[in-house]
């Protein structure tokens, strides 16, 4: 059974960098077949795709990109996120999870942690 676990700061101030860690457990983020995504959703608003790393290429969302940095470190089989420059509109519940391709059709899900951003 794969497990997915996030893990970071609860508040973020505006104009720094959020930095968030999924661990997983009963799985290798090295798998060829998997492709490892970062989801956030906002207060009353739906699910957003971020982006997502496989193997050594990353995807982003067109409207993150340039704020949006993923990578993993295999010798913790963890993957990160980082957005830089964040604002209010940045506060969500983050998820981590594991997709069959870029965007969708994710299969395990972690539990999702709070990110606030308030001065």
């Amino acid at each position: 059974q794969v497990q997915l676990q996030e893990s970071g700061p609860g508040l973020v101030k505006p104009s720094q960098t959020l930095s968030l860690t999924c661990t997983v457990s009963g799985g290798f983020i090295t798998t060829n077949y998997y492709y490892w995504s970062w989801i956030r959703q906002p207060p009353g608003k739906g699910l957003e795709w971020m982006g997502a790393i496989h193997t050594l290429s990353t995807y982003y969302s067109p409207s993150l990109k340039s704020r949006t940095s993923i990578s993993r470190d295999t010798s913790k089989n963890q993957f990160t996120l980082q957005l830089n420059s964040v604002t209010p509109e940045d506060t969500a519940v983050y998820y981590c999870a594991r997709a069959l391709f870029p965007g969708g059709c994710n299969d395990y899900w972690g539990q999702g942690t709070q990110v606030t951003v308030s001065s």
